[in-house]
């Protein structure tokens, strides 16, 4: 339990950073944000003319070497460890760490949920179609390999493997730390930051980067997300096909990017100087031990999670003023996260407000946590809750204030975050306004 009064350090975040398919700064993503503008376009990555869905929400103009410092350290980076670059350079900056003549880079981690990186697709089937052998209708593998050396690079193939944003975030940097990744689905960097939370309560490190990186946007990914029915399909309305809570969801949208954030134990960030801008109070994880891709019909992971947060955080529900809603515009998350924010909030559920910036920015997959989470320490900052856009039709079964179409005023102070993946992984964290 994390209690202010015994020797359990205090974690607090002193750095922000963002790419999203909004833009790839904090001020200007979080102002389209709060006006509710759409990310969601045709995908052009590829050609996704013939699948069943069209759009997604991509990053588009950008480019990793516009942020980091060492350029010559990062020439083969995919877009996962790309996006987490320009991420993290942004929360680094605002936390003032590159100021610090005396940081020992020995005591900064990484801890990531960076997923995949994009696979090499077409250089494989160049090399799968060079080793066909029509004679025996398979696969000659001397041809295969032969064809292979040229098209495929050892580290073109490296660049794939879920560590290398970790690799090319702490080169960035210089933290030379605790590093680990996880990969737990669309909880991985909601499970990150409070992971790394854990190390820095522990004594393992005075600082970590933390946060998550992803992209899915392409042909293996869409082929995959379409083939469970998750995806919307919406493709003559796709600026408003993400549709959180709305009775005509019809699946989320797939978007990418990245999310990081500075942890800093509090004596840390004081002995530096630097200014908090939130504090990460709780922390709660669980497992549906359910089936891969549905969530459990009680929503027992969900209510899991969230009371295990507020009980680390020794908070009721009384204190929260928002939720960031893990809201995919799924029919099954939707109603389940709704039926666990009942259960767990009582009669305080229809007063709490609940929204899903993926109706804007789509569906991050393992960014997603992080970024939301950034959004919660912007809410607290302007005392303004981002809203649930395109909620034109409410599901008379889905009764919460999800913040409809338009951001509001409110005063926040205490924020909670969802983030539920595929094979029933559950993670909540809960952040508040520093004080003193």
């Amino acid at each position: 339990m994390n209690d202010s009064n015994n020797n359990t350090p205090r974690v607090v975040i002193t750095g922000i950073g963002w790419v999203t398919p909004l833009g790839h700064a904090i001020e200007p993503v979080w102002e389209k944000m709060l006006a509710g503008a759409s990310a969601i376009r045709k995908t052009d990555g590829f050609d996704a003319t013939t699948f069943p869905t069209g759009f997604s929400a991509e990053v588009r103009d950008y480019d990793h070497n516009d942020f980091v410092q060492h350029p010559d350290l990062h020439r083969g980076a995919r877009p996962n460890s790309a996006f987490a670059l320009g991420a993290a350079r942004q929360a680094w900056a605002m936390s003032g760490l590159d100021d610090d003549g005396e940081l020992d880079v020995d005591r900064v981690g990484v801890y990531l949920g960076a997923g995949e990186g994009s696979p090499n697709l077409f250089d494989h089937i160049e090399a799968d179609f060079a080793g066909w052998d029509d004679e025996r209708r398979g696969l000659d593998t001397v041809k295969w390999a032969q064809r292979a050396k040229t098209a495929l690079s050892a580290a073109g193939e490296i660049e794939q493997e879920t560590n290398m944003p970790l690799y090319h975030v702490a080169n960035e940097l210089g933290a030379a730390g605790p590093a680990l990744n996880c990969l737990t689905a669309c909880a991985a960097s909601t499970q990150a930051v409070g992971e790394a939370v854990e190390i820095l309560r522990r004594g393992d490190a005075d600082a970590m980067v933390s946060g998550g990186t992803h992209t899915m946007i392409h042909p293996m990914g869409v082929t995959g997300f379409n083939r469970l029915t998750a995806l919307s399909t919406q493709n003559d309305e796709y600026e408003t096909a993400s549709r959180p809570f709305n009775r005509n969801r019809g699946g989320f949208v797939l978007g990418e990017g990245a999310g990081i954030v500075i942890l800093e134990t509090l004596d840390h960030a004081r002995r530096r100087g630097a200014q908090p801008l939130a504090e990460i109070l709780g922390y709660g994880s669980s497992a549906d031990a359910f089936r891969i891709t549905d969530m459990h019909p009680e929503a027992r992971g969900p209510m899991s999670a969230m009371r295990l947060a507020l009980e680390d955080a020794g908070l009721t529900t009384a204190d929260i003023d928002y939720i960031s809603a893990h809201g995919t515009g799924t029919e099954e998350n939707d109603k389940t996260e709704t039926k666990a924010i009942k259960a767990v909030f009582g009669d305080l559920a229809k007063q709490t407000p609940v929204s899903s910036i993926k109706s804007m920015i789509g569906h991050l997959i393992a960014a997603a946590g992080a970024v939301e989470l950034i959004a919660c320490v912007l809410a607290i900052r302007d005392n303004v809750l981002p809203p649930t856009t395109n909620y034109t039709d409410p599901d008379p079964n889905l009764d919460l204030d999800y913040v409809p179409n338009e951001a509001r005023k409110a005063e926040v102070n205490v924020c909670l975050s969802n983030s539920f993946g595929f094979g029933g992984q559950n993670d909540t964290l809960i952040i508040r306004r520093f004080t003193d």
